[in-house]
């Protein structure tokens, strides 16, 4: 009864994950219809698609440690609750303003649940294969639901306004909140202090100002500003870590890094992170502006790359039973880089074969990494700290993918400016520039760009290759000499409110 009851919480913890997951990619396609009817400027749509996002990867880290303390199963019908009503308030903005101060307070609520509903299965689970193979599907529908975000708001955005890509969320939400309280335990710790308000506002604004400049650095002519923000970041991150190790109960425990494999799998998060985001970024922009799939259908057949880390991470426990768990990250991180190297082949008649066949090898190697080593991260420190951990593994994820747009998508622009002879700066705008030119004239821009940017893709694909290979090496070299039991989880029934 103990167990089926566990399996039946773990359903409820699926709806918020895959609602926050599905937030940060429905609203790529919502944007054009809603900044039409609103009159947002172009500054106020980069506001709108990123304070989400923002707000999620500077708030993780204090909403993991906060659960901890006030109690997990609290913390995230708080954020529930608050999701839902701030999903009501967007979905009916009247204005730019309005709608960014929404998703700004939707980033807050959001920040609660992840981390939350990650710790918690830490509890719920007292076997080492059933936690593994709940984190998976846990890990499962975190990337399910940014491939079907755009797939959902595409479908919805057919038959119904743009406000209701928001309204989405409210049944779900709706669901958690009245089934939570009866299926998921609550915990906390009884050793946890006080927050120091000091670290709270120093994770914050560092966070926000590194994931700001990394962002802006790909959209803004002078990198000046992006340049001053992350010098700010990284000044206030120094600070931050600092404080962490003289506190003697830190927002963030970075004691834990001196755990080797831990250490890893965190590494491996951020730069796969990093390559799958780079790698997302371009093959999107390729299936739309060099193979001319219209936003919806680019959409559906980017699926790929979602869906296989979600076939990966759910084949993930079945690996590690015949494998250590390290060795099936290295092993899937092989496989991801020969996925990346198949990006390097496509041209011709055979490119979106070729497209959608390296991104769903690529992801569907990555899949141990997001589900065993989310487990060994969660699963390598005591269940009250396990909040903590789980906002360091959600923080590398957010910093990964930021990471990715920034340097990859420089990258990226970089090879299409040199074959261009430095006379177009994106394949939009040469896109824009040829409806103005002669039909041979403008035929001949567009074949050139076009050949230009399929060169960037294969630069990005050696990319990300490289990176994976470099952490299957990390992996295997930090791996632990004996396999080590994880550290025991409380009682499902005695941790229940």
């Amino acid at each position: 009864m103990r167990v089926n009851r566990a399996w039946l919480g773990l359903i409820v913890l699926m709806l918020p994950t895959l609602l926050v997951a599905m937030d940060m990619t429905a609203l790529l396609l919502a944007l054009p219809q809603l900044s039409a009817d609103l009159g947002a400027t172009n500054v106020q749509q980069l506001w709108i698609s990123d304070s989400y996002g923002l707000m999620v990867a500077g708030l993780v880290i204090t909403m993991g440690t906060l659960g901890d303390r006030i109690g997990r199963r609290r913390l995230l019908m708080i954020g529930g609750a608050a999701f839902a009503v701030l999903s009501v308030v967007a979905a009916f903005a009247v204005s730019p303003l309005m709608l960014i101060v929404a998703r700004a307070l939707l980033g807050v609520a959001g920040a609660t649940l992840m981390p939350s509903t990650l710790a918690l299965l830490t509890n719920m689970f007292r076997d080492e294969r059933q936690r593994g193979r709940a984190i998976a599907i846990w890990a499962t529908c975190q990337f399910t639901g940014g491939a079907l975000g755009p797939v959902l708001a595409g479908f919805l955005l057919q038959h119904f306004w743009w406000g209701s890509v928001f309204l989405a969320a409210v049944p779900a939400m709706a669901l958690l909140l009245c089934a939570g309280p009866v299926l998921l335990p609550e915990f906390r710790s009884d050793q946890a202090g006080r927050l120091d308000p000091a670290s709270v506002g120093l994770s914050l604004v560092a966070v926000l100002a590194m994931v700001y400049g990394i962002k802006q650095l790909t959209v803004e002519s002078a990198p000046v500003v992006p340049a001053v923000a992350l010098v700010v970041g990284a000044a206030l991150g120094f600070l931050f870590v600092r404080r962490q190790l003289r506190l003697a109960t830190p927002l963030l425990d970075l004691r834990l890094l001196r755990n080797r494999p831990f250490t890893a799998v965190l590494v491996g998060l951020v730069f796969a992170g990093i390559a799958m985001a780079g790698t997302g970024l371009v093959v999107t922009q390729y299936l739309q502006s060099v193979l001319g799939f219209s936003p919806v259908a680019s959409a559906v057949l980017f699926a790929p790359m979602g869906l296989g880390v979600a076939v990966g991470t759910l084949g993930a426990p079945a690996l590690a039973r015949r494998m250590q768990p390290t060795t099936a990250i290295a092993g899937g991180l092989v496989g991801s880089a020969l996925g990346s190297l198949l990006l390097v082949g496509v041209a011709g008649a055979s490119a979106l074969p070729m497209v959608m066949t390296g991104i769903a090898v690529l992801a569907l190697g990555t899949g141990p990494l997001f589900a065993l080593g989310t487990g060994l991260i969660v699963g390598s420190v005591p269940p009250e700290r396990a909040g903590s951990a789980a906002s360091m593994s959600e923080t590398g994820n957010y910093f990964g993918g930021s990471l990715g747009f920034g340097l990859l998508g420089v990258v990226a622009a970089v090879v299409y400016r040199s074959r261009m002879g430095g006379t177009s700066d994106s394949l939009a705008g040469a896109v824009a520039a040829s409806q103005h030119l002669p039909a041979g004239r403008g035929a001949e821009l567009l074949h050139t760009a076009r050949a230009a940017f399929t060169a960037s893709l294969h630069v990005i694909g050696v990319a990300a290759a490289v990176i994976f290979a470099g952490l299957a090496v990390l992996i295997l070299i930090m791996r632990p000499t004996t396999r080590t039991a994880p550290p025991a989880v409380l009682d499902y029934e005695t941790t229940r409110a």
